[in-house]
């Protein structure tokens, strides 16, 4: 994604002052080298691309043609993979709250429901007797320390009683316990070594070697040098993630008559470094010694999850005088005191400038409340072609479920 001034300016002409610019080729890229860093220790590996991170459908429908599969977490994101023309074999249903109905239809479509709670085996019972006849595809969401010091909400517990009865599903003639999966947030190498030889050391203890072994999502992406000296930890490329994950199943597995499919469930990884949100500098002030430039645009824009880094950012000039800054923050149009989208920007900057802010593919758009403004429009460049891929929110989206008589 190659930008010009000339062509931020058409931009801002069509599509208004701030926008996202996608770039599509860099999710393939993204998708196409993380495949091969797994695939080619571990062949029998897949990804699951996670909804919630970017459900942005032109993505979900990429991941959908490269043969992927559809990891989401609630009935909207199944209905949003179902519409875009993903095979219900080819979803798995995550997440600590699923709607009864919803599961029902998904398990009778062939997808897979990874249970997290005790609440829904009883349903999974009622499912699986009412439709003697169909199979049911289970997984179980597998909690268990990895040493990264938090306490994960989510699945069971491997030494409850409850995840002694999910196994129990088992039993049950039409219940096929197709996964066992696991997730945790933490992104570093070490707690990937612990979590898959953990989520291996339970599969032996249990006798059982699933179709399908998934590990989960928090994996690092690419960024740039300026992001990433912002993390305290190391950032791992694709292929060492892969020689700590994909080696281990290779060693465990490789000999064995059908062996089980690996999965992982990358959003980040994939989507974080293929959106930039571009936003006018609208006001420059200095406050008790402080200088502000007010953007069109808010941290809920690049950083809903509010996180101190400051990303990557270009300078556009527009045509009007700038002046050297040495100490100067982006703030956003919204009232609330804590926007900032960039602390602490160092160098030249006028009024009517486009800012460029990179590696905001990451839950931006999905996470991006109705606040103050409805969102900008998302725009794919790539090949030089312009591809509105969302357009511009207007009053009536925010407001047309409101009653107003």
């Amino acid at each position: 994604m190659i930008l010009s001034k000339e062509m931020m300016k058409e931009l801002m002409d069509l599509y208004g002052e701030a926008f996202y610019l996608l770039d599509s080729e860099q999710f393939v890229r993204n998708y196409e080298e993380l495949k091969k860093a797994f695939s080619t220790i571990y062949p029998f590996f897949n990804i699951a691309y996670s909804y919630k991170t970017n459900y942005t459908p032109s993505l979900c429908r990429i991941v959908n043609k490269l043969g992927g599969y559809s990891e989401v977490v609630s009935d909207m994101e199944m209905e949003l993979a179902i519409r875009i023309g993903v095979h219900p074999s080819k979803i798995i249903w995550n997440g600590p709250y699923k709607n009864t109905e919803k599961i029902e239809q998904l398990l009778l479509l062939g997808g897979t429901v990874n249970i997290d709670s005790i609440y829904e085996v009883s349903i999974i019972n009622k499912i699986a007797q009412k439709y003697p006849a169909s199979v049911l595809n289970v997984g179980i969401r597998c909690n268990f320390d990895i040493g990264d010091n938090v306490l994960s909400r989510f699945g069971f517990d491997i030494d409850s009683n409850d995840f002694k009865s999910a196994l129990k599903l088992a039993d049950l003639n039409n219940v096929h316990l197709i996964n066992f999966q696991c997730h945790f947030a933490a992104r570093t190498l070490d707690t990937w070594y612990s979590r898959v030889n953990r989520m291996l050391e339970l599969l032996d203890t249990l006798s059982i070697i699933p179709e399908r072994i998934d590990l989960g999502g928090g994996l690092f992406g690419k960024m740039q040098e300026s992001l990433k000296s912002q993390f305290e930890s190391y950032i791992p490329t694709f292929e060492e993630y892969a020689k700590v994950v994909a080696t281990t199943f290779y060693n465990r597995f490789g000999n064995v008559d059908n062996p089980p499919v690996l999965l992982i469930e990358p959003g980040s990884a994939l989507v974080g470094d293929c959106m930039k949100f571009a936003s006018r500098v609208v006001n420059i002030k200095t406050i008790r010694g402080k200088t502000i430039a007010t953007l069109l645009g808010s941290i809920y824009n690049i950083n809903p999850t509010l996180n101190k880094k400051n990303p990557p950012i270009e300078i556009y000039s527009m045509g009007g005088e700038q002046a050297e800054y040495s100490d100067l923050d982006f703030g956003g149009f919204t009232c609330i005191e804590t926007d900032y989208l960039y602390r602490n920007y160092k160098g030249k900057l006028a009024v009517g400038d486009m800012v460029l802010f990179s590696n905001v593919g990451s839950y931006s758009i999905v996470l991006k409340p109705p606040f103050i403004l409805p969102n900008f429009p998302v725009l794919d460049i790539c090949n030089g072609n312009i591809e509105v891929i969302k357009r511009m929110e207007v009053f009536d989206d925010l407001f047309h479920t409101f009653d107003f008589e």
